[in-house]
């Protein structure tokens, strides 16, 4: 069989799987009450308690297993957490989400139909996008009537426009294609019958644009939500620029009231309620391992707490390097490992107004997206190298997604730019020994740039009306969350760390698996939480067996 053909199957075996969580068979699965006696108090260990980690260990408690969840931090939910400052609530992380609808209300978080007190609002627009001399306004749940924008604004290029669309449309369709059967295709007529992903194996998301679109203004716009996944249209996989685009703008953005905690204190409460456990201020030091197989972890503390699986929501770099001493026999593994780049990180400016500036503006818009040139490649560069003025931004004026956002008469902004580790690597050593003097002082010239550059752009007046402003570096990020690097994507979404040379759920030790950004489907509320429940699935599927 050509070598193309077998790389075809692990491209459709990899995209059948990154979304295997919507099929998962309940019924089929084991159930707490059914198994034999243990002599462990817990069926499953969760390290960490991201969304991944929360949504795994409520699979568990749906099962009637007993799962317990340590967490680091003092809140659970990793970045779909808040904070206070003052009379202030700053989200860490969520802008815009795309929920579940039933009998009208969107109210659902994707594979949990019994949780529902938290409601969704809508942008009013999906987004806006500002370039130099393009201000575009994306309809919300309305890709036709965005086609139809940018058709007006680049009519020699009708025929790619559409082309490109029906392209994103043709990806998502297929997938649902395979899905429907089951993963089993004639690969004798997978050209025919899956032309799409086809025509898009081994194409990066910029080359399948280079092949439907001319001008380069319209190729950047039509990629604007690069920055969503952590790399230029040159380098990302279409897979991870077309599905998750197309169902953006095809089901919209949301936020929740309550923000995102309101999101992972639902779940907390739905596993607690089940007799699982989540931990907070708990940190894990160590995973137990005999004969290269998991049997528990040891907290920081001291405490070693055993059971049939461990499940880690940590960073893949900490959990086999930091977290257990198997480096020997691992050592394929973890070159496979050493071999994918690991995504970018950022910088953010939360800012608390003592007037509504927003109102007062009229500004309208829910997220904008600021991008001083078209050239992808060149902001990627300039992001690596934490140039604010080249690399872009973001802001999200959260007092537009609904009325009481804020305290009254008040705004909350987040301003926002992916930046690359490499920066903030000198200062590292002295910040975690207390020592942040230069590290302070480089972090405030790079908020004030970020500031009079959305000032300057999008809100005049914005810097005389802050009362509260705190900062988030990669840095800041390495010690929230713990990520490697500060990285808030887990591995790049490059052609080579997708399909099958991603790293999945099961790992080379028994009885340990990965959930979250760091292993299959990737990056992003919409892939964490089903990363979650399908490293259930898995789990299930070795103990039903």
């Amino acid at each position: 069989m050509p070598d193309n053909t077998i790389k075809r199957r692990d491209f459709m075996q990899f995209m059948f799987a990154g979304f295997s969580a919507r099929m998962l068979d309940w019924s089929a699965f084991p159930t707490g009450s059914g198994q034999s006696p243990s002599d462990k108090p817990f069926d499953a260990v969760i390290i960490g308690a991201g969304l991944a980690g929360l949504s795994c260990a409520a699979a568990f408690a749906r099962q009637g297993f007993k799962p317990i969840v340590f967490e680091h931090h003092s809140k659970p939910g990793g970045y779909a957490t808040t904070f206070r400052r003052k009379d202030f609530v700053f989200d860490v992380s969520l802008h815009s989400t795309v929920p579940g609808e039933r009998n009208g209300v969107h109210n659902l978080i994707p594979g949990f139909p019994e949780i529902n007190q938290v409601e969704f609002v809508p942008h009013s627009d999906l987004y806006r996008a500002i370039f130099p001399d393009h201000d575009i306004r994306v309809p919300q749940r309305d890709p036709d009537r965005y086609t139809k924008l940018l058709v007006d604004s680049f009519p020699d290029e009708k025929a790619g426009i559409e082309g490109i669309f029906e392209d994103m449309r043709g990806m998502t369709a297929e997938i649902g294609k395979l899905q429907g059967g089951g993963g089993r295709v004639d690969m004798n007529r997978f050209q025919q019958d899956f032309p799409v992903l086809f025509k898009s194996f081994n194409k990066t998301w910029g080359q399948m644009v280079d092949g439907r679109l001319k001008n380069p203004k319209l190729k950047a716009i039509v990629s604007s939500l690069w920055v969503y996944y952590g790399l230029p249209p040159s380098r990302l996989s279409p897979f991870y620029y077309a599905m998750p685009t197309y169902g953006y703008l095809r089901a919209g953005g949301w936020y929740p009231r309550g923000k995102s905690q309101a999101i992972s204190d639902a779940l907390v409460d739905f596993i607690t309620k089940r007799g699982g456990q989540v931990r907070v201020n708990a940190g894990v030091a160590e995973i137990l391992v005999k004969d290269h197989a998991a049997y528990g972890v040891r907290t920081a503390s001291g405490e070693e707490i055993q059971a049939r699986v461990v499940v880690s929501n940590a960073n893949a770099h900490d959990t086999f390097r930091k977290m257990m001493r198997e480096d020997e026999f691992l050592a394929d593994y973890l070159k496979k490992l050493d071999g994918y780049s690991v995504s970018l990180s950022c910088f953010q400016v939360f800012l608390g107004l003592k007037k509504d500036l927003i109102s007062k503006s009229g500004l309208k818009d829910t997220e904008i997206f600021y991008y001083p040139g078209y050239d992808f490649d060149a902001a990627y560069d300039a992001i690596l190298e934490a140039d604010v003025e080249r690399g872009g931004f973001a802001m999200t004026p959260y007092d537009n997604l609904y009325a009481g956002y804020s305290p009254a008469g008040k705004n909350t902004i987040n301003l926002l730019t992916l930046q690359g580790y490499g920066p903030w690597e000198q200062y590292e050593a002295d910040y975690f020994k207390g020592r942040k003097q230069a590290y302070r002082k480089r972090k405030q010239a790079m908020a004030d740039r970020l500031i009079a550059e959305a000032e300057k752009r999008v809100l005049p007046g914005l810097r005389d009306a802050i009362e509260v402003i705190e900062v988030g570096t990669p840095l800041t990020n390495v010690r929230y969350t713990r990520n490697y690097r500060g990285a808030i994507y887990g591995w790049d979404q490059t052609l080579a760390n997708s399909g099958r040379n991603r790293v999945g759920h099961k790992t080379p030790i028994r009885n340990l698996f990965l959930a979250g950004a760091w292993s299959t489907p990737g990056h992003g509320y919409g892939a964490v939480i089903p990363s979650g429940l399908s490293c259930f699935g898995e789990i299930m599927k070795e103990w039903g067996s």
